[in-house]
């Protein structure tokens, strides 16, 4: 059995402001380790807000919001992650857009990236973003887990070829509160499809013209969830158990049953 704590921080993000993002995250992740956080989850965008047509916040990759991740990792002992605008180092010479890239800072300092798959195209997204083309799937000290950013969410058959590999997804998002029904479904739906958790941490506060009021959720294997918060800043908890996911999927072997 193999069980890892996890910190969903839902939080506000001080718009195009990295480093005051920053300064108000630091504690706010120390107090997560401090309840025993493993592996603490931050926003999409954790340090800029969703504005990606403003290309001065782009980042190269091992920027400052990557390595803000990094040194928290490092620091404490445990993962950390979040998304940030990063332009990815093997991007061709005519096409430097950024990707949403959810990054996830190992304890040693290691750094496994995922860029989101699906831009948003309904607020403009792929002209300002590079797509990604490749799930990521890390074992997180014994808990494979799967990583998503926002939109992807909407995307069923993203999630379910990997679930056979995983114990979970973590979604990381900036969804905006006149659609937060749909968040709190799909969260909900992808833990009971693939008989997985859900990590789903979402920003509060106003943001872009949009308001975000949260609805993070830390969900189960058959769909209970564990731990959720909305409307304010706070920090969920939820213990992940590999032997939970596999005992439901040795009782409903629904996994098995796809055509």
């Amino acid at each position: 059995m193999t069980v890892l704590r996890v910190a969903a921080v839902q939080h506000d993000i001080v718009w195009h402001d990295p480093e005051a993002n920053f300064e108000r995250l630091a504690p706010i992740i120390a107090g997560a380790v401090a309840g025993g956080a493993g592996l603490v989850v931050l926003t999409e965008t954790f340090s800029t807000g969703f504005s990606f047509e403003t290309p001065e916040l782009a980042e190269p990759e091992g920027g400052p919001s990557s390595q803000f991740l990094v040194d928290a990792a490092r620091r404490h002992g445990i993962w950390v992650a979040g998304s940030c605008p990063e332009v990815d180092a093997h991007a061709p010479a005519d096409d430097q857009r950024p990707s949403n890239s959810l990054v996830l800072a190992a304890p040693d300092g290691a750094v496994h990236r995922y860029a989101k798959i699906h831009p948003f195209s309904h607020a403009g997204e792929e002209r300002f973003v590079r797509p990604g083309t490749a799930h990521v799937v890390v074992d997180v000290a014994g808990v494979r887990l799967a990583l998503f950013v926002c939109y992807d969410l909407r995307f069923g058959d993203e999630f379910w070829p990997l679930a056979p590999g995983v114990d979970g997804y973590v979604v990381v998002a900036n969804w905006p509160a006149k659609r937060r029904l749909h968040w709190q479904t799909l969260l909900r739906s992808r833990a009971i499809e693939n008989q997985a958790y859900v990590v789903g941490v979402n920003r509060v506060g106003p943001g872009g013209g949009l308001d975000y009021v949260g609805d993070s959720a830390i969900i189960d294997p058959l769909g209970e969830i564990l731990a959720s918060g909305a409307g304010s800043e706070t920090v969920l908890f939820a213990d992940l158990d590999t032997d939970h996911v596999a005992s439901t999927r040795d009782h409903f072997r629904f996994l098995q049953d796809r055509r």
